[in-house]
């Protein structure tokens, strides 16, 4: 579905992509950072924070918490980070990025926490329940300084995806916030819900979900109880065009993802600041009845989509035109994507070695994918950075 935006938007990122690859310096099944662009979205997240008076920490995991996108949006701007886990948390800090924020959307596990605190020492960290919060207070009394914890909390008729349930009781906020600032080695700094924001396939828009609404009258309850200066920290579907919104709405946090690399679903419907700045970049392997069959390892389908017609350009020369476009049958979810099948009737028929480039809106982070950093696209020079895998770990491609 991105592939269209790229092909648009982006046509020469496409273009070095095939030719490095078709050079022998990308792998097959590698998620590809166009690290000039990224730079660019986050000068226009981190302005738009700005302007709006909103701290902003960057979601690495769907491009895999690769080490030289970090670099790109710090350059950008972006000097924090938000961990979805402690994995994204060892390899931001190790890309030398500062933790903002810690244990949202995963907990962190109870013999973590002293350590987390204090070798990440982040600015935030939300805590689910009594006894999370009582963890991370211990670990950072352990290590010397006083943790700023923010609350999830849920109301009844907030949204959640299957698995990320959880938090305090939204109407008793007041009774939480004292809790927290009796935790020793902790004090509490506010409040956080996901997602705050989300993609209406029917209005075709993103718009508030009702957690936002929860946010707002548990700062309301917070404020009449006496407490200033609360943060709010929003994410979901963050993109510079919503930033606004969430500033309306009290929020003092955001936490762009998809957004760094022009994939948020918004991104699809309407022309937004921010540039598509990942492909998914494979290789014909062989043909077998009429299907010509690519490596696999790293295929995800958002499932925030309905079904639709995955294509890919497939092409040994780099490309973006109309005719090198084939339809795939990629494998669904409960099979594991050792390869997908491209169309191989009609003309200009894909051939064994011939580069497969797909668009989409990933999570790198939990396929078998490489993740490459590339630069000096937009000077027509571009330059492998790093190859990494999903854990923002180096490879040593080819072996």
């Amino acid at each position: 579905m991105f592939l269209d935006v790229l092909r648009r938007r982006n046509p020469a990122f496409i273009e070095a992509a095939t030719s490095l690859h078709q050079q022998g310096k990308l792998p097959a099944n590698a998620y590809v950072l166009d690290l000039d662009t990224i730079e660019h979205n986050a000068a226009i997240l981190k302005q738009e924070a700005d302007r709006l008076g909103l701290k902003i920490f960057a979601m690495t995991k769907q491009v895999g918490r690769s080490s030289s996108f970090c670099k790109a949006v710090m350059r950008g701007g972006i000097e924090r980070a938000v961990a979805v886990d402690m994995a994204c948390a060892r390899a931001t800090h190790k890309a030398g990025m500062k933790l903002g924020h810690l244990g949202h959307l995963q907990q962190i596990a109870k013999f973590e926490a002293e350590a987390a605190a204090s070798t990440f020492q982040p600015d935030y960290w939300t805590v689910f329940n009594d006894t999370k919060a009582e963890e991370a207070g211990k670990g950072a009394k352990a290590a010397g300084h006083v943790q700023d914890l923010l609350a999830r909390i849920a109301a009844e008729g907030d949204i959640f995806y299957r698995g990320h349930e959880g938090g305090f009781d939204a109407g008793e906020v007041v009774g939480v916030a004292d809790r927290l600032d009796a935790v020793p080695g902790g004090r509490f700094a506010g409040i956080t819900t996901f997602p705050a924001l989300l993609f209406d396939h029917a209005a075709r828009k993103v718009l508030p979900t009702p957690n936002l609404a929860t946010l707002s009258k548990a700062a309301e309850a917070l404020a009449k109880a006496g407490r200033r200066e609360i943060e709010i920290n929003a994410p979901g579907t963050t993109s510079s065009v919503m930033l606004a919104a969430l500033a309306e709405a009290g929020a003092t946090q955001c936490e762009p993802g998809n957004g760094l690399h022009g994939t948020t679903a918004l991104h699809v419907m309407e022309d937004l600041p921010e540039l598509p700045a990942v492909l998914y970049l494979t290789e014909v392997s062989h043909l077998s009845g009429g299907k010509a069959y690519c490596f696999g390892g790293g295929f995800y389908i958002d499932p925030i989509f309905p079904d639709y017609d995955v294509k890919a350009i497939v092409s040994a020369e780099p490309t973006t035109a109309a005719s090198a476009l084939k339809s795939v049958e990629v494998p669904p979810p409960s099979a594991i994507d050792y390869y997908a099948m491209i169309d191989a009737s009609g003309v200009n028929a894909p051939k064994p070695g011939d580069s497969a480039i797909f668009g989409f809106r990933g999570q790198a982070f939990v396929t078998r994918a490489y993740v490459v950093g590339v630069s000096g696209i937009s000077k027509g020079d571009p330059k492998v950075e790093t190859i990494e895998n999903g854990f923002g770990e180096p490879y040593a491609w080819p072996v």
